[in-house]
């Protein structure tokens, strides 16, 4: 065997050594703090519940559907979503200022791997615990509100994947919008504006079916849908195989993309952080 494929393989095992041993890490710790987490799940769960009970009602005032979507399939729509939410917490944009302003960065800058593998590793290792804490708020939301769900084992198959490839693509953006925080001291108002962006182009404050059509064409072309609507449509939609696959298809697309954008920033972002003594 040559030494560079010899090299590849040590370089991919040693990458998933560190992937796995840093997750398990994150499980660990965060099965001690099953309290704090259950408490902070709570505080995420409160949103889509609001919208939950707003829709549910409307829909039932207004003859048991508005356009289509019935109490039921609110009632889906948005416990399904309360998963999806804690799967896309990331190590967002606030969290960089935090890095960078502390002097953490500084001492991540020493390892051999961009910190952004830490990230993704450790929270997704934190994912597992949140799944896990979900079961019994998801057992208790549908006992309350009879949600509409029956979904075919690809739709199942393919939602497992779509809220790891949500969590990717979150992950790509949010770090993106932090680099901004090695330019500026007041990177929270273009979080501010990304975060509302996102709220009304991801299916997250309402189902996108209930959006004006050149909002759903314009979600199309942006990955905040890919983030929220669609994982959740996964799993209680009716979309075609083709769909499903697409959308796959998409998060994958914006990964890259994502991670494209990223590889660039991150280079002029350290070149400015070590030009201002950092």
């Amino acid at each position: 065997m040559s030494a560079v494929p010899l090299q590849q393989e040590n370089r991919v095992r040693a990458f998933a050594e560190f992937y796995l041993a840093t997750a398990r890490a994150a499980i660990a710790v965060q099965f001690q703090y099953r309290t704090a987490n259950y408490f902070y799940m709570l505080g995420m769960v409160a949103e889509p519940v609001i919208y939950l009970v707003v829709w549910s009602s409307v829909a039932r005032s207004s003859g048991g559907a508005v356009n289509g979507i019935t109490a039921g399939e609110f009632a889906a729509y948005y416990i399904v979503w309360t998963l999806v939410r804690n799967m896309n917490v990331v190590f967002g944009a606030p969290f960089w200022e935090w890095r960078i302003r502390e002097g953490e960065l500084s001492g991540q800058l020493l390892r051999p791997l961009h910190p952004l593998h830490h990230d993704v590793a450790y929270f997704g290792g934190w994912k597992v615990v949140n799944i896990v804490l979900w079961l019994p708020i998801a057992a208790a939301l549908t006992a309350i509100f009879h949600p509409t769900v029956h979904p075919s084992a690809l739709q199942i198959g393919v939602f497992c994947v779509a809220i790891w490839g949500a969590y990717l693509v979150r992950t790509m953006f949010q770090s993106n919008v932090g680099m901004l925080n090695f330019w500026t001291t007041r990177g929270a108002a273009a979080f501010d504006l990304y975060m509302a962006t996102e709220l009304l182009l991801s299916g997250r404050l309402v189902p996108l079916k209930l959006m004006p059509g050149w909002v759903q064409t314009l979600a199309n072309f942006l990955p905040f849908k890919w983030t929220f609507y669609f994982p959740i449509e996964s799993l209680v939609g009716d979309l075609s195989t083709r769909d499903l696959l697409v959308g796959l298809g998409a998060q994958a697309l914006w990964v890259l993309i994502g991670l494209a954008l990223l590889r660039f920033t991150w280079r002029a972002a350290i070149k400015r952080f070590s030009a201002v003594g950092g």
